[in-house]
C-alpha cells in the first residue's frame, strides 16, 4: 500500500469539524481538503472577533495572543451556540488560550492544533504566549520542525506529531495557461514571496550575478536594498489562480527560506512542484530528504552557486523539463499533500489518547 492507501485504511471518517483558523491561504485550503474527505466542517475565523485594526496584530506580536482572550471566548461562544462536534481542529492559534480550550471541550470530544509557523522561536516576539500556555491542553499538537517536537514536550504537551508541509490537490494542481496567462506571467527566475531581512542582500547578489531575476510578493518595498530591487519586483500577495500561474509560467522558481522561522523547507517547495515548476532551493537536510539533488530539484548553498543552477536550467529546456517532470513525481510518491497529511493527523488524534 502506498502513502495515501494507508491514510486511507485508518483515518476516521464522516466527523464534524470545528475548524479554527484564517478564512484564506493554506489555512481555507486544509479546511477544504478536510471536506473532500468526506467530514463537515464549519470554518470559523477567531481573528474576526477581533478589533478590525492593525493594532490587533501589533499587540498580539508585542503583548500575546491571550490579551484579546475575552473577545476570542465570546465570539466563538456566539458562533458555536448549541453545536456538537466530534473534533476541534485549531490551525495556528495565538489567541487561543486554555480557557478557551476548555470552553472547546464543552462542544467538541478532541481539540488538536496544527501550526505551521514556528511558535516555539523567538522571530515573532509574544505573538505565540497563548499558544505556548495551552500545549499541555490540546489533545494532539502539530508541528513543521524536528526541534518543536522537543520543544513543544518540555512546555507539557501530551502528544506531538511533527509532519512536513504539504501542497493541496486543488489549488496547487497546474492549470491550462493562456496566451494572456504567459503574457502576464511569464519570466526567467522567479522567487514569490515575502520580504524579511536576509532574503534582500541574497536576491540583490543574484542580480548582480547576472540572473534575471522576476520577485513578487508584500512588503518588499520595506527592503533597505529596495531602489536597487523595484525595477524587478512587483509588489503585493498572490493568491489563488494568480499565485498557480505564477509559479507555472516560471521557468526556474527559487525557494528561500525564512531564517528566523528556523526553515529547513517551506511550502513552496511542495507548492511548486505540485505545480510543475522546477524547484531551485537551498540545501537542506529535509529537501535532500524530499527531492534527489540534480535529478528531482535544484539545490544551492550560496549565491554564486544559485546563480549558476539557474543559468544552467535556462539554457537547457530539455534537463530543466525532465528535472521538473520527475520533482513532481517525486512529490506524488512522497505523499506530501494536504488529504494525505491530514488522513495521517486524524488518525493519530483518534489512536494517540
Amino acid at each position: 500500500m502506498n502513502a495515501e492507501q494507508v491514510a486511507v485504511s485508518l483515518s476516521p471518517q464522516n466527523l464534524y469539524i470545528l475548524y479554527l483558523g484564517p478564512l484564506s491561504g493554506t489555512c481555507l485550503d486544509r479546511a477544504h481538503a478536510l471536506r473532500r474527505l468526506g467530514h463537515r466542517v464549519d470554518h470559523i475565523d477567531p481573528r474576526l472577533s477581533l478589533p478590525p485594526t492593525l493594532w490587533t496584530d501589533r499587540v498580539t506580536r508585542r503583548l500575546g495572543g491571550d490579551w484579546f482572550a475575552p473577545w476570542v471566548a465570546r465570539g466563538l461562544k456566539r458562533s458555536i451556540g448549541g453545536r456538537r462536534f466530534d473534533l476541534c481542529y485549531i490551525d495556528g492559534g495565538e489567541w487561543i488560550t486554555p480557557r478557551i480550550i476548555a470552553l472547546l471541550r464543552q462542544s467538541a470530544d478532541r481539540v488538536i492544533n496544527y501550526n505551521i509557523d514556528d511558535p516555539l522561536g523567538d522571530r515573532d516576539g509574544a505573538r505565540w504566549r497563548a499558544y505556548r500556555q495551552s500545549l499541555p491542553y490540546y489533545d494532539l499538537c502539530v508541528v513543521m520542525r524536528p526541534q518543536n517536537v522537543v520543544e513543544a514536550k518540555a512546555l507539557g504537551a501530551r502528544q506531538v506529531m511533527h509532519v512536513f508541509r504539504s501542497a493541496d490537490e486543488i489549488s496547487h494542481a497546474a492549470r491550462p495557461l493562456s496566451q494572456e496567462d504567459h503574457r502576464r506571467w511569464d519570466c526567467q527566475v522567479l522567487f514569490l514571496g515575502t520580504w524579511f531581512p536576509e532574503r534582500g542582500p541574497f536576491l540583490l547578489h543574484l542580480l548582480r550575478l547576472g540572473v534575471p531575476l522576476k520577485i513578487r510578493g508584500p512588503r518588499w518595498n520595506k527592503a533597505p536594498e529596495w531602489a536597487q530591487l523595484r525595477n524587478s519586483c512587483d509588489l503585493g500577495s498572490l493568491e489563488g489562480e494568480d499565485h498557480a500561474k505564477a509559479i507555472q509560467c516560471a521557468r526556474v522558481n527559487l525557494g528561500l527560506l525564512s531564517k528566523g522561522n528556523r526553515d529547513l523547507h517551506t511550502t513552496r517547495s511542495l507548492e511548486i512542484p505540485a505545480l510543475g515548476g522546477l524547484l531551485c532551493a537551498e540545501r537542506t537536510s529535509e529537501h535532500l530528504a524530499m527531492y534527489e539533488e540534480g535529478l528531482e530539484a535544484l539545490f544551492w548553498g550560496n549565491a554564486e552557486e544559485c546563480a549558476a543552477a539557474c543559468r544552467l536550467a535556462l539554457v537547457d529546456d530539455s534537463r530543466r523539463i525532465r528535472i521538473a517532470d520527475a520533482g513532481h513525481a517525486r512529490l506524488q510518491r512522497n505523499g506530501h499533500y494536504n488529504q494525505i497529511v491530514l488522513r495521517s493527523i486524524l488518525h493519530r488524534a483518534y489512536t494517540s489518547l
